[in-house]
């Protein structure tokens, strides 16, 4: 019996070629992981000398080799395969361990080059592992360290059943198709911003997309729904490669909306100074308190006031490392999830006190190329909703113009909206949301129940508005709620009575051109 090893990561791989070893297999490596074999005081039979063939080409050419591939490929129940693999020296290999060069991880380099990146597109690995995968049947393929101890105890007693062997080989083919997924997306390109009407390139005819499994909670979004949680490949920031610092495990609500919250508070470069701290304050994936302050606790009871009734038992997040003065601050309010991207040791510890309160620490990532929606029968694929937007683009259509604080707001809570779910509305006001209305089937009822969740707080406010109003109704809803500025796309058949109802009531309209759904 023969074993080939030839993984790129090799952990736990002496030990478990020894375990090979002792169950009878006659050892063949390749280059590097021969050497290291060799120096463990494993015997070991290069492939160079089962071949004939030296490797060549710096290395990208060493398993590519009938000797190889016959021994992979030959059916042992063939009399005609065991006939001619005879005819041409071919020795049968029943085991093959091999994982693939780390091309998600040279990517990850922002200082990778292109041809970095074309070194590391492993050839006779995926080529070796198909092969073997192919005929589980007589092969068994292990690309999975984790492996290697139940596949250890089932060698040292029977043999590794055929069921086992099959689900080995979809875990083999599984682990390739996200290598190419990888690398297709990179040959792709991540260049979103062409303004060609042309976007089949960011498009295929054929997609795919490769995730790694990071966690299993509990349950999904209900208890009777399972789930799980895959991470980017390449990517090492973000929400499901968080380090979770204290509490008890995160929940698959807690992921999405930790998302939410994280997303909000870094949302706001553009307007915010480098000085500035938002915070977010989520529930059911929207955000029910937003601000922005020089300082974080002020931030933090901004965020908090904009409605403390929801936030018990949310989901808070920060664009800043939270201070022990915001800890304090946060005393005597319950949150499910902490999210920032960092903390100082003294806050850290004044969360610990809360048992269940789960605490991450998230770092950037980079913004997906594509995103993804189920629906029956396959998925929606779109551009991410990333627009560079500014306030002197948008024109002024109600007779008075915004005083420069309103425009400050206005810029807030158009912001703000684009992070609510639609139909959005938002009131805002001193850089802080006051009430907002989200997932209505009319925008007039959004407008109501903004203005509602602002109260008294609703005077003064600007209002902001994802997308056109087809009536004046919402207009006369935000008037009465008490707000004095109005920000919306534009765009309506009906414009002309909105505006109307904006100068007889005397509030300020801006038209910004942009919509901003969030479905």
């Amino acid at each position: 019996m023969r074993a080939l090893l030839s993984p790129y990561d090799k952990t736990g791989l002496v030990e478990f070629a020894r375990v090979l070893t002792s169950a009878g297999f006659e050892l063949l490596s390749t280059g590097g992981t021969a050497a290291m074999l060799k120096n463990a005081g494993l015997e070991i039979l290069e492939v160079a000398s089962v071949t004939g063939e030296p490797e060549i080409l710096d290395g990208r050419v060493k398993t590519l080799h009938p000797r190889i591939h016959g021994g992979l490929l030959g059916k042992r129940n063939n009399p005609e395969h065991i006939s001619e693999m005879q005819e041409h020296g071919i020795e049968g290999i029943d085991v093959v361990v091999n994982n693939l060069y780390p091309f998600q991880q040279v990517i990850a380099n922002p200082d990778a080059t292109l041809d970095d990146a074309l070194e590391n597109i492993d050839i006779g690995g995926p080529a070796m592992t198909r092969a073997a995968a192919k005929n589980f049947q007589d092969v068994v393929i292990i690309v999975d360290p984790s492996d290697y101890i139940e596949i250890g105890n089932m060698l040292a007693a029977e043999g590794v059943p055929l069921e086992f062997r099959r689900r080995l080989a979809a875990k083999a083919f599984q682990h390739i198709a996200v290598y190419d997924t990888v690398i297709s997306a990179y040959l792709r390109g991540n260049d979103t911003s062409s303004e060609d009407e042309d976007k089949s390139s960011f498009f295929p005819e054929e997609l795919t997309f490769g995730w790694n499994r990071v966690a299993i909670p509990r349950y999904g979004e209900n208890p009777h729904q399972a789930g799980g949680i895959y991470a980017t490949p390449g990517e090492m920031g973000g929400i499901v490669n968080a380090k979770q610092l204290h509490g008890i495990d995160m929940s698959y609500l807690n992921y999405f909306d930790a998302d939410a919250a994280w997303v909000s508070a870094n949302s706001f470069s553009l307007i915010a100074s480098e000085q500035e701290h938002c915070v977010s304050i989520v529930k059911h994936a929207n955000p029910c308190g937003l601000a922005i302050d020089g300082d974080q606790s002020e931030a933090y009871l901004k965020a908090l006031a904009g409605d403390p009734v929801s936030a018990f038992g949310g989901i808070v997040g920060f664009n800043s490392k939270v201070t022990v003065e915001t800890a304090e601050a946060m005393v005597g309010t319950l949150f499910d999830v902490i999210v920032a991207p960092g903390f100082e040791h003294e806050a850290l510890e004044i969360f610990r006190r809360r048992k269940r309160t789960r605490v991450i620490e998230v770092r950037p990532s980079s913004v997906p190329l594509l995103t993804v929606r189920n629906v029956t029968g396959g998925v929606l694929v779109q551009q991410p909703d990333e627009i560079s937007e500014n306030v002197t683009s948008w024109t002024v259509v109600s007779k008075k113009s915004p005083t420069d604080d309103q425009l400050r707001d206005m810029a807030f809570a158009w912001k703000a909206c684009q992070l609510v779910h639609s139909n959005a509305i938002v009131f805002a006001k001193d850089f802080a949301l006051q009430g907002m209305g989200a997932g209505q089937p009319n925008r007039a009822i959004s407008v109501y129940l903004a203005g509602r969740s602002a109260g008294e707080n609703a005077k003064g406010c600007v209002m902001a508005s994802d997308a056109f109003f087809p009536f004046p109704d919402g207009i006369e809803n935000a008037a009465n709620a008490g707000a004095e500025a109005i920000v919306q796309p534009g765009g309506s058949v009906k414009d002309s009575e909105v505006i109307a109802a904006a100068d007889r009531l005397g509030l300020v309209m801006l038209f910004t051109g942009t919509r901003h759904f969030y479905h």
